[in-house]
């Protein structure tokens, strides 16, 4: 009934009929895992200054059909944010609009389920531009790995303490770390997170 009436009112609010494709329902085997770097963690007035995003398909991660882009942002950065990601107002001089970057990502993840770690952030990051832009926020089905993480290892720990931070799940998983912290490998790492989770269900 939630999901009947959630259509309709996508139906009736999308503004922008070259976006209809993202009301449809998917029948592939691919996802999407993204992740974004801000100039801070309000969506209501900080921007992003960078999404990364990557395809999977099965047990695969397709490297080869990466999404990264730099944005410019219209608030200025946080020094805290900066020590996090590294990125710099002088790194993101040759960076694109977030108005042309929010069109390429919307066709570069089409209508595929979305993976993230605090999925919700993210989401809401990206929304931020796209309901302006269409009338809706993203309708795509949402998968929190940190939520498939607590569901398989719950059962296994009597205290019920799951430790969800994003480095100890990493650990837990046996994955590998890679270098700086930013978007794409951000996405990277979630993305080998889901895959192993799903191979462990």
């Amino acid at each position: 009934m939630f999901k009947f009436v959630s259509d309709y009112l996508n139906k009736k609010g999308l503004k922008d009929p070259n976006y209809s494709y993202l009301l449809q329902d998917y029948d592939g085997d691919e996802f999407v895992c993204f992740d974004c770097e801000t100039t801070g963690l309000n969506p209501k007035v900080d921007d992003i200054i960078s999404i990364g995003a990557i395809k999977i398909k099965g047990n695969q991660l397709l490297t080869s059909e990466k999404f990264e882009r730099f944005i410019k942002p219209k608030s200025k950065l946080a020094s805290e944010s900066i020590k996090i990601h590294m990125i710099r107002e002088c790194d993101l001089a040759d960076a694109k609009d977030i108005d042309d970057v929010i069109v390429e990502f919307m066709e570069f993840i089409g209508n595929r389920p979305l993976v993230g770690y605090y999925l919700e952030f993210d989401m809401a990051m990206v929304n931020k531009y796209i309901k302006p832009k269409i009338g809706i926020k993203l309708p795509n089905k949402q998968i929190e790995v940190s939520a498939v993480y607590y569901d398989q290892k719950i059962g296994l720990i009597p205290q019920g303490n799951v430790d969800l931070r994003f480095d100890s799940i990493m650990k837990d998983l046996g994955l590998p770390r890679l270098g700086k912290h930013d978007a794409i490998n951000d996405a990277i790492m979630t993305a080998m997170m889901f895959v192993k989770l799903s191979h462990k269900a």
